[in-house]
C-alpha cells in the first residue's frame, strides 16, 4: 500500500472547559490522507473545526492528539513548502501588488537576482489576470476580488508543496467569485500542486474538487466520509450539471449535511470510527438527474 503525500493519523484538538474537568473536545480521530497533485475539499457546519485542522497542516497550531506527515516528514511549524491562503486576503498593505508577491518569493529563493523574483512574480500575476498597470497598486486601491487574486498568486508563486486554501472565495460576489474559481484551477492544473480547501459551497466543492470530505457537527467532530466526485476534467461551468454524477453528488452533500452530520456527530461515533467511509459515483444510470436541492451552509 502505497503512503499518501500528506497523512493525517488520529487527529484531536481540545481545550479546557471553563466549567468543568472535562476539557471541550472541537474533533477527535480525525483520519485522511490525499496524495500529491489531488485537489481535496472538507465541508462541515462551523464549529466542527475546520479552520482548526487547516491551521493545524498549516503549522500554525498545534492538535492536542495525533500527527500530521507530509512527504514522510512530521509537521512541526510555519514553512514555506505549505502556502495559505486566508478569507481575509492578508496582504501587507504598503507594498503594491506585485511587491506582495516579490516579498513571499524572495524569501522563498533566497539566492535568485532582483531579475528573477520580479518576472516570476510578475508571471504568476498574469495568470490571475492583474498585469498592465494592476500591479503596481496598493491593496487599498483594488477590489476584493482583486485582492483575493493577488493572495492567490502569491501563494502558487512560491510554489508550496501543498496549498491550503481556507473558504478563499466567501467574501466574494457570484461572478467574481466564478472567474476566480476558474484561475485557481487554471493555475492548479499547470502546476500540478496538491491543493486542501475549506469551503462552505457545495457546487464550489464539486466544481474544483477532485474528493470531498465531510465532517460530522461538533463536539466531537470527525470526518465521516471521503466522497469521490468522479467527474472528469477539465471541467465546463456550463456543463457539469449535465454529467450523470452531479446531482447524485450534490444531493448526497446536502442529505449529509442537512441530517446525517448530526446523526453521525457525538463522542461514541468519534471515539469508535476509524478512517472514513469512501463514497463513489462512477457509475452512470439511465435515471433522470434529481432535481437541485437548495442548501447552504452558513457561519
Amino acid at each position: 500500500m502505497n503512503t499518501p503525500f500528506l497523512s493525517i493519523e488520529g487527529l484531536a484538538k481540545r481545550f479546557p472547559s471553563p466549567d468543568g474537568p472535562e476539557p471541550l473536545t472541537v474533533f477527535e480521530n480525525v483520519n485522511f490522507g490525499i496524495e500529491r497533485g489531488e485537489f481535496v475539499c472538507i465541508i462541515g457546519h462551523s464549529g466542527c473545526g475546520k479552520s482548526t485542522i487547516m491551521n493545524v497542516l498549516a503549522g500554525l497550531d498545534e492538535a492536542t492528539d495525533g500527527v500530521v506527515i507530509m512527504n514522510q516528514r512530521e509537521v512541526k511549524g510555519p514553512s514555506l513548502d505549505r502556502g495559505v491562503v486566508f478569507q481575509n486576503y492578508s496582504l501587507l498593505p504598503w507594498l503594491s501588488a506585485l511587491k506582495n508577491v516579490t516579498f513571499a518569493v524572495a524569501a522563498r529563493h533566497k539566492d535568485w537576482s532582483k531579475e528573477q523574483v520580479r518576472a516570476h512574480s510578475y508571471k504568476y500575476l498574469e495568470m490571475v489576470g492583474l498585469a498592465d498597470g494592476a500591479e503596481h497598486r496598493k491593496p487599498s486601491q483594488l477590489s476584493g476580488g482583486m485582492r483575493q487574486r493577488v493572495s492567490i498568486a502569491r501563494a502558487f508563486a512560491i510554489q508550496p508543496e501543498l496549498l491550503l486554501l481556507d473558504e478563499p472565495f466567501g467574501a466574494l460576489d457570484a461572478l467574481t467569485r466564478g472567474t476566480i474559481q476558474d484561475e485557481l484551477l487554471k493555475i492548479w492544473r499547470g502546476t500540478e500542486q496538491t491543493v486542501f480547501m475549506i469551503t462552505h459551497d457545495v457546487d464550489e466543492a464539486i466544481y474544483l474538487a477532485d474528493r470531498i470530505l465531510l465532517m460530522t457537527n461538533g463536539p466531537y467532530a470527525r470526518v465521516a466520509e471521503s466522497v469521490e466526485v468522479g467527474i472528469p476534467r477539465p471541467r465546463a461551468r456550463d456543463e457539469i450539471v449535465e454529467h450523470p454524477n452531479y446531482y447524485k453528488v450534490r444531493n448526497h452533500l446536502v442529505h449529509f449535511l442537512a441530517r446525517r452530520s448530526k446523526e453521525m456527530a457525538g463522542r461514541e461515533h468519534a471515539t469508535a470510527s476509524g478512517r472514513p467511509e469512501t463514497v463513489r459515483f462512477d457509475e452512470p444510470d439511465d435515471e433522470r438527474p434529481a432535481a437541485p436541492t437548495l442548501y447552504a451552509v452558513n457561519e
